[in-house]
């Protein structure tokens, strides 16, 4: 098989995204002070996207390596999952700091743990399902009409991934607003309680904006182009309008522990730590909320 640039574009994007989701993974599960269930949460989208490299990496290896229709659906059902795991684990987390700012008296309490492993065994569970149609039969190896723009996804398989990032999208575009609105509230609230003058309230509340905006902006502008080619796109189409669409789509699993990970203050601790050689598993923390995050 020839060389395609785009697949080796796809690959180094996979090995990345696998390089710094390591990184996350291991400091969140080798520190016992990250147990809280907002570091739980991160470090779902840390494993969702390492294993989004993973299989970046490994399609690429079996394309040109290892060519077999049985490995070609093995690699695509874990890279189905990987990608519907990431996109779930950011609903989750948007989720979890919504409901840290409306429940911020009752967030710190057993409840919430329980409904954290709630959300934590609802997304695997769904993003498992989702990669397991195309090795289950749901593929497009024996009726080539009925392809999508990623083969061997069936095109019916395709459009309801589309489908439900789509509601993923707008539910988190709906929390975020709600979020927006009580970000403000509180900025005005401590301006008036402090005393602060009224150049103070509104840079705080553009620094909450700027945060929510960045967060969503990145999500939607990496997924966007992909999803809705896949739902206008047809087999037929050159291959080359889905790899135009895929490569920005994986930056965001290469975004998401910039975002998410590598901007706590808990976790550049650790890492300085780390770097520093005096790493400590028990390392005094303060609790932060999700909404710090």
């Amino acid at each position: 098989v020839a060389l395609n640039p785009w697949d080796v574009a796809l690959c180094v994007s996979g090995t990345v995204i696998s390089c710094e989701n390591a990184v996350v993974v291991v400091v969140i599960f080798y520190t016992p002070a990250f147990r809280a269930p907002t570091f739980l949460l991160i470090g779902s989208l840390a494993t969702a996207d390492l294993l989004a490299g993973l299989g970046l990496i490994l399609r690429f290896a079996f394309i040109y390596f290892v060519p077999s229709e049985a490995v070609s659906l093995l690699t695509v059902g874990l890279l189905v999952t990987s990608f519907t795991a990431s996109v779930s684990s950011l609903l989750t987390i948007t989720i979890d700091r919504y409901l840290s700012l409306y429940n911020a008296l009752t967030y710190y309490s057993e409840r919430t743990v329980t409904r954290t492993y709630i959300m934590l065994i609802l997304t695997w569970g769904a993003s498992v399902c989702y990669g397991l149609l195309p090795v289950m039969g749901w593929n497009c190896l024996r009726a080539p009409s009925a392809c999508s723009v990623v083969k061997p996804l069936a095109k019916n398989h395709l459009v309801i991934l589309s489908a439900s990032f789509f509601a993923v999208l707008a539910v988190m575009l709906q929390l975020y607003v709600q979020i927006c609105r009580v970000v403000c509230r509180h900025a005005q609230q401590i301006a008036v309680q402090r005393h602060f003058p009224a150049s103070a309230q509104d840079a705080a509340t553009r620094k909450g904006i700027a945060t929510l905006a960045l967060v969503l902006g990145t999500f939607a502008s990496c997924w966007l182009p992909f999803a809705v080619y896949c739902l206008l796109g047809d087999y037929s189409y050159p291959a080359l309008y889905t790899y135009v669409t895929l490569l920005p789509a994986t930056y965001n699993s290469m975004i998401n522990p910039v975002i998410y990970a590598f901007r706590n203050q808990e976790i550049q601790k650790v890492l300085w730590a780390v770097c520093c050689g005096c790493c400590s598993s028990a390392m005094p923390f303060r609790s932060r909320s999700p909404s710090d995050v």
